[in-house]
């Protein structure tokens, strides 16, 4: 759903999607967004949509912020944030972790720099 609001295709899909959130809106429900449906709407926008990565990302942002959906967990917004490094996925994965009281335990070099992450040996 929320790569068709982005996006707005296919048509016929992205205005039921864009109808429901309306809906749900009006109804004031609360609409969840998951940090990993962020993931892969990042990976499709990437790579169904040809959406260069800082686009992707800038899109989702605005997308979360919007006031009108809820991330969750919310500690997930700060991956959005444009900065070097550690990957987008990397980064919703580490924040969780933060958000849980606990430390992120990795291989990679660029999500090892993030702040409460070690790095283990290896490679």
């Amino acid at each position: 759903m929320v790569v068709r609001l982005l996006v707005g295709l296919p048509e016929v899909l992205a205005r039921a999607a864009r109808h429901r959130l309306e809906r749900a809106t009006e109804e004031g429900e609360t609409v969840l967004v998951s940090d990993l449906v962020i993931a892969e709407a990042y990976h499709a926008l990437q790579y169904h949509y040809a959406v260069p990565k800082a686009e992707a990302r800038s899109l989702l942002r605005r997308f979360v912020e919007s006031g009108v959906v809820r991330l969750e967990p919310s500690a997930s917004a700060t991956a959005l944030v444009a900065k070097g490094g550690a990957g987008l996925v990397d980064r919703l994965i580490h924040a969780r972790y933060r958000g849980a009281g606990a430390i992120t335990l990795t291989f990679e070099r660029r999500q090892g720099r993030l702040e409460g992450a070690v790095r283990l040996g290896g490679r």
